[in-house]
């Protein structure tokens, strides 16, 4: 191939090369879609290290063991950072004192998260009742420690003094009650106290006058 130049007004012919043809690198489609899998996989991770640090949140838990029927208090709870935490709904930490004073509705454990459902705001004393207070000695309770909610059943003992009717002297009138709360004196007598039908506080109070009353534990809370 050639073209015509000029040299001093003269045109003469002159040789061209020829332009170099530059090869172009081929992408094998594997290579491709492995590029593109690693972006996909590094724009999950990132997604995912976003969303865990916006759903990390303040929330209460359980710090010591609250019975059933228990009121909440300050020292039964502590703030903790939780993420993920939003599927049990817990309480959170700046609501603390929306539960102060509230009741234990199932046993709160130590270590978990307090959630509303374990939470009421309904008196153990229900409709139709009466709290009275009895002091027990050791043996006329279980053996375990009562608990609010507990169910149990007040038995009258016999009267060795009575000269009436022979169920007078045998006894075993049952009333039943429900645990309210309890205490112990200094002197290792148990104060319970219970949540009666009103109909049944007259004869319970005179049994209990007369030492004539043993508690049974029938359900536990």
């Amino acid at each position: 191939m050639s073209v015509v130049a000029s040299r001093n007004g003269t045109p003469v012919e002159a040789p061209v090369a020829p332009p170099k043809v530059v090869r172009q690198r081929r992408i094998r489609p594997g290579l491709l879609g492995l590029a593109i899998l690693l972006i996909a996989v590094g724009g999950l991770g990132a997604a995912f290290a976003v969303t865990s640090v916006r759903s990390t949140g303040s929330y209460l838990a359980v710090a010591r063991p609250v019975e059933v029927g228990q009121q909440v208090t300050a020292d039964d709870l502590v703030p903790v950072r939780v993420s993920g935490g939003r599927e049990l709904r817990p309480v959170p930490a700046d609501r603390v004192k929306d539960v102060l004073g509230l009741r234990a509705a199932v046993r709160l454990t130590p270590g978990t998260l307090l959630t509303p459902a374990q939470l009421t705001d309904a008196p153990l004393l229900g409709p139709g009742q009466q709290q009275i207070a009895l002091g027990l000695e050791p043996d006329q309770v279980p053996a375990r420690k009562l608990h609010p909610g507990d169910k149990v059943l007040l038995v009258s003992t016999p009267d060795a003094s009575a000269n009436g009717s022979a169920a007078a002297r045998a006894g075993g009138t049952r009333f039943e009650g429900t645990v309210i709360d309890t205490a112990t004196p200094q002197n290792d007598d148990t104060v319970v106290y219970l949540a009666l039908a009103v109909r049944d506080v007259p004869a319970v109070v005179a049994l209990a006058a007369d030492d004539r009353i043993a508690l049974v534990l029938t359900e536990a809370a």
